[in-house]
């Protein structure tokens, strides 16, 4: 349906027009965006299905390890072993550009590189299922951190998808339509005028050859 207030001109037309294609070129880029995204985001959730029944299986082989070592250990000499950590983490953030959408990198770095520094303990008075659990948890670390890392690029894009989605059914069902119609409207408005002037500057003609020549159809 046309604006009511829209001015029936040539130049509106000619604006319409461009507006129109403008809107159609941006139409076609959305919904590839829309689509690229989609795939960019199934492709996530398969990596994010498989990360976390890595860090799941993970997890459960760490914590029987852990139950084991606290079924041989006392409670007093398990909390004495693992009160004072050696060994730190840094935990790194960058961002990555995936369709126009800033997803976070997590990275951790170790202060020592040596794998037992992990163990915060001696190993005299210690299990050997403790030292399991330890080993298992620091694998499963690096899983847990790109888990979450996953995760929230999901969120970030399924968020990205919903905002092109409704930009995609704004210019479909909503702008681009109403341009179609404006532009029938000034069309068959400016065809009427033009029709009508041609009947007045055929009534004006008989007019000026019936006055000067005393001429009738």
């Amino acid at each position: 349906m046309a604006t009511a207030a829209i001015t029936p001109t040539r130049m509106v037309l000619n604006q319409l027009k461009g507006r129109l294609k403008t809107a159609r070129r941006g139409h076609k880029l959305l919904k590839d965006k829309r689509d690229e995204l989609m795939r960019q985001f199934l492709d996530v959730v398969r990596r994010n299905k498989a990360l976390r029944t890595q860090v799941e299986e993970g997890m459960t082989a760490a914590f029987a390890s852990l139950t084991v070592a606290s079924a041989i250990m006392s409670p007093e000499m398990l909390e004495q072993a693992l009160l004072y950590p050696r060994q730190r983490v840094a935990l790194d953030m960058t961002f990555k550009n995936i369709m126009s959408v800033n997803v976070p990198v997590y990275d951790f770095k170790t202060e020592n590189s040596d794998p037992a520094e992990i163990y915060p303990y001696g190993f005299a008075f210690t299990s050997g299922e403790l030292d399991d659990a330890l080993e298992k948890l620091a694998q499963v670390f690096r899983d847990m951190l790109e888990l979450a890392q996953v995760e929230k690029t999901m969120q970030l894009l399924a968020e990205e998808i919903e905002k092109t989605r409704r930009r995609v059914n704004a210019l479909e069902y909503v702008m681009i339509p109403e341009l179609e119609s404006n532009i029938r409207y000034i069309s068959m408005k400016l065809s009427e005028n033009e029709n009508a002037t041609k009947v007045r500057l055929l009534k004006v003609k008989d007019m000026i050859l019936e006055k000067a020549h005393n001429f009738q159809y």
